[in-house]
């Protein structure tokens, strides 16, 4: 029965996730990377406007007792270099974990190496070769009792917090970003929603950012209720690898895998998008596979990917996620600098 509930669960969560994942085309590699690069804010805006949407969802049923939050507690050093590890990997691989994932469903085989690199580095950081530099990164942990959050430890409170700072944010990115369009759609005479095309727009064409960021957060909103947990995806990787060469059985998170790689593929398929791709030269392979081995050993260090700390931990105000998040950003950037801005500083 379990097991059929993770199945049944694991894939409609991850088939939706996927499908929007590609929509969207939603890869914090992209949204932070292009920050610096192109002064390209709009899927940055999608993760901020995600990160709202969680923190509200997650204060909501933690009141209504239908999930226990779990924030992380702070391993600081754990925090620091797996997130620069992870941060400078995924510029290298040429997509987070959830890029990496949803990239595999569009028929890119540099993504799918990629993600044996991301999976094969998980393996060994949590246990092989390199497990011992993840049991001394993590070792240090700061705070005896509850993990720390933004606030002070964690207690009843900090789903309070969670509520107040998510309806200051959803108030302040709507008049900031929001109004600005509703007052040119008002100027134009434009209709603030179309219905025409429904079906179109749903299915074949690109989401707008704030579309996408809402659904992304609605998604783990759903994910967390129905697993009591926070959606992840480097530990999807290694379950389905471990029931390939263990035969261990697949547990939730891997089906959120083979969920979003075929939610993913529904999603390019139907927009005519899906298409079988390899890169022209060996090097890219080299480096897409480098990038994935660094981002395993970066998410389990870190106890978390991108999606696992960024989406899962900073909405509960987890301060070991907050500092992680921080650290995938400024090791993308530091990562982008030296592929593609070197030069034009010479």
């Amino acid at each position: 029965m379990e097991f059929m509930y993770a199945l049944i669960g694991g894939l409609i969560v991850g088939v939706l996730f996927g499908f929007v994942l590609q929509r969207g085309r939603f890869c914090m590699n992209s949204a932070f990377r292009d920050i610096i690069l192109l002064k390209e804010f709009k899927l940055a805006k999608a993760v901020v406007i995600a990160l709202i949407t969680l923190m509200i969802g997650f204060a909501i049923f933690a009141f209504a007792g239908v999930i226990q939050l779990a924030p992380k507690p702070l391993k600081i050093w754990g925090a620091v270099v797996g997130g620069l590890v992870f941060g400078i990997g995924m510029v290298l691989a040429a997509g987070c974990a959830s890029g990496t994932t949803y990239r595999v469903g569009e028929g890119m085989v540099g993504s799918l190496v990629a993600g044996f690199g991301l999976t094969l580095g998980a393996l060994m950081t949590g246990f092989g070769v390199l497990s011992d530099a993840k049991v001394f990164l993590q070792k240090t942990v700061i705070g005896e009792g509850p993990a720390l959050t933004l606030f002070g430890e964690f207690g009843a409170l900090t789903p309070i917090f969670m509520l107040i700072l998510g309806i200051v944010g959803a108030v302040l990115t709507f008049y900031f970003w929001g109004l600005p369009v509703l007052k040119k759609k008002m100027e134009a005479k434009e209709p603030l929603v179309k219905f025409d095309n429904a079906v179109e727009s749903i299915f074949k064409k690109a989401y707008p950012w704030w579309v996408t960021g809402i659904v992304i957060g609605i998604i783990g909103t759903v994910a967390y209720i129905v697993s009591n947990g926070v959606l992840g995806i480097t530990g999807g990787w290694m379950d389905l690898s471990l029931w390939l060469t263990t035969g261990d059985v697949v547990a939730w998170a891997g089906f959120i895998i083979l969920g979003a790689i075929i939610g993913s593929f529904i999603s390019a398929y139907i927009g005519g998008e899906f298409k079988i791709r390899v890169p022209k030269d060996g090097l890219t392979l080299l480096k897409q596979l480098i990038g994935g081995i660094l981002m395993g050993f970066g998410a389990v260090t870190a106890m978390g990917c991108n999606i696992t700390n960024i989406l899962g931990g900073v909405p509960q105000l987890s301060l070991h996620s907050i500092i992680t998040g921080a650290c995938i950003m400024f090791g993308s950037w530091i990562m982008a600098y030296l592929l593609f801005m070197r030069g034009d500083k010479e």
